[in-house]
């Protein structure tokens, strides 16, 4: 059986605001293997923080327990729980070299020099910072800075290691690359992961499994290809990635929306399903009768590079699509609001573009969007 790193049982933390109590969790339990790379991930307010601070004893749940290698640590101190975190700030020591600052936290402990010399090396090389032992914090760039402040956190070999949103004061290419450098150092120490943030792209990339949270509940746990592929719920759809969302009520196996049909096999009466963008194929013809197929006119063509992001509103019904929040958005502005207003029930495409990166259609255009049966996935609320 694995070994369990972090156990969370039914947490709950309550806070008193304006003399009433608000619960920032309500009830999270998690069990985090040894050597796992974890994330909690969710919106701003959604609690992942205040749990990860009762991982690391910062805060004492209200109710429940927490474990460490099965041992109940809910009311030790941070300093007693063999776990160390690294924040977005770094905290470096601005007067002291990077070789001090990994040190420091061995020098602390009394650790004689010739261990210091050799952990603080290997740690230094791990994290690619070998000949620049001398430089100050100011003299290095934030990626740097952020491999000191892990070097110094995973020199003292602690069992678990807690990161709060690390990357989210680097630009966004430094902060790909970084990605990619967080999980070869974990996999290179092998120590457990738990990695707060509100960036889905980060959590996808990096994480062996996912918490996603909302309103200080835990939506789903499971891995980053089981979470996009098959979203338990709507809040879920809607924050990993972009998706369509599509309800309405089915009848021999089939929806009727768009003028057209949305195959969900063995579901009848009401049902609510989600599409990705880039499951879809945008055309002129109707699409034989095995695929899902929906009509409409192309709102809104937007060019990104590798691929190209149509709006199409749909011929009709036009309360059968629930626009999901947050990626969507965040990708494409309020596109999806403005044609809402106009009275269009939109439905978003993603198309690779091919060699001469031409559009497939252009705004204005009446087109027939088609998917496979088995993408149109049936969820929760």
């Amino acid at each position: 059986m694995t070994t369990s790193a972090i156990e969370l049982e039914n947490v709950v933390k309550e806070y008193l605001s304006h003399g009433e109590v608000v619960q920032a969790v309500k009830g999270v339990s998690l069990d985090i293997a040894e050597g796992e790379f974890f994330s909690l991930l969710g919106p701003s307010g959604c609690g992942k923080t205040t749990t990860m601070r009762m991982i690391a004893g910062f805060e004492a749940p209200s109710k429940g327990l927490v474990k460490l290698h099965g041992q109940d640590v809910t009311n030790v101190p941070p300093n007693k729980r063999d776990v160390n975190m690294v924040f977005q700030s770094y905290a470096l020591f601005p007067h002291m070299s990077v070789w001090d600052n990994v040190a420091f936290g061995l020098k602390q402990r009394k650790t004689p020099q010739d261990e210091i010399k050799r952990r603080v090396g290997e740690m230094l090389e791990i994290v690619d910072l070998t000949g620049r032992e001398k430089r100050r914090p100011r003299e290095m760039s934030g990626g740097q800075q952020q491999r000191v402040a892990l070097a110094r956190a995973l020199v003292n070999r602690p069992r678990a290691l807690l990161l709060d949103e690390p990357l989210g004061a680097l630009d966004l290419k430094l902060r790909q690359a970084m990605q990619i450098e967080l999980k070869r150092i974990q996999r290179e120490v092998g120590i457990t992961f738990v990695y707060v943030t509100h960036d889905q792209n980060e959590a996808l990339t990096m994480s062996d499994r996912i918490a996603v949270m909302n309103d200080g509940l835990v939506e789903q746990l499971a891995g980053p290809r089981e979470i996009y592929e098959r979203p338990a719920t709507a809040f879920v759809a809607g924050f990993i990635g972009t998706s369509n969302l599509l309800a309405g009520s089915a009848t021999g196996g089939e929806l009727k929306i768009g003028g057209g049909r949305v195959l969900v096999p063995g579901h009848e009466g009401d049902v609510r399903v989600t599409v990705r963008p880039e499951k879809i194929t945008i055309g002129t013809e109707e699409p034989s009768n095995g695929l899902s197929a929906v009509r409409g006119t192309v709102a809104e063509v937007v060019y990104l590079g590798t691929y190209n992001s149509y709006a199409v509103s749909l011929a009709d019904g036009a309360d059968a699509t629930e626009r999901s929040e947050g990626a969507n958005q965040t990708q494409h502005g309020n596109r999806d609001d403005r044609a809402a207003a106009r009275g269009g029930t939109i439905i978003t495409v993603f198309q690779q573009n091919a060699l001469d990166a031409m559009a497939t259609a252009e705004r204005g255009d009446s087109v027939w969007l088609s998917w496979q049966a088995q993408h149109s996935y049936v969820i929760g609320s």
